[in-house]
C-alpha cells in the first residue's frame, strides 16, 4: 500500500521543519531540506514501512540535513564573487553590455556544456548529482568544471572585469 504523503506532510511537517531548522540554522535551507525530506518519501512511497512514522521522518530529515552540511563543508561551489554579483544586478545598458562581454570571455574557452552546468547548479539550484545526471558527467567532473570556471572568473575579476 502506498504512503499518503499529503497526510504525512500534515502530520509530521512541523516536526521535520523543526529538526531541519535545528540542524541547519538557516530558515531557507531548512525549508528546502524539509521539502527534500518529503520528496524522498514521495519517491519511495510504495516500499516504505510506516509503523514508526515519526522516527522514520526524523531519521530521513536528519540524513538530508547531514548531507547538506557535508556538502557545504566539502564543496563550497558557489561563485559568489563581487564580479558575479555585478553581472547579476546589471540594469543599465552599459552595465549589461559589460556583463555580456565578461560572460563571453568567461565561456569562450569552455565547452558548451559548462554553461549548462553553471546555469543548472548556480541559478536553478540543482545539486551536483542532479546536474551530473542531466549532462552525463560524473559528480567529480561537474565539480571540476565549476572549479575551473571559478578560477577563470577570479582571473577575469583580477583583470578588471
Amino acid at each position: 500500500m502506498a504512503v499518503d504523503v499529503e497526510a504525512m506532510y500534515r502530520r509530521y511537517g512541523p516536526m521535520v521543519l523543526r529538526r531541519c531548522r535545528s540542524m541547519l540554522r538557516d530558515e531557507q535551507e531548512a525549508a528546502e531540506a524539509m521539502q527534500e525530506t518529503f520528496v524522498r518519501l514521495l519517491v519511495r512511497r510504495e516500499s516504505l514501512d510506516l509503523r514508526g512514522g515519526s522516527s522514520l521522518m526524523y531519521r530521513v530529515a536528519t540524513n538530508v540535513c547531514l548531507n547538506r552540511i557535508r556538502s557545504r563543508r566539502r564543496h563550497p561551489e558557489d561563485l559568489d564573487t563581487d564580479l558575479l554579483h555585478r553581472i547579476a544586478v546589471a540594469t543599465r545598458d552599459d552595465e549589461r553590455a559589460g556583463a555580456r562581454q565578461v560572460l563571453v570571455r568567461l565561456f569562450a574557452r569552455e565547452k558548451e556544456s559548462t554553461g549548462a552546468i553553471a546555469v543548472l547548479h548556480l541559478l536553478d539550484g540543482m545539486t551536483l548529482e542532479e546536474v551530473a545526471d542531466l549532462v552525463g558527467l560524473s559528480v567529480s567532473g561537474v565539480r571540476k568544471r565549476l572549479r575551473v570556471l571559478r578560477a577563470r572568473l577570479e582571473e577575469l575579476d583580477g583583470e578588471g572585469g
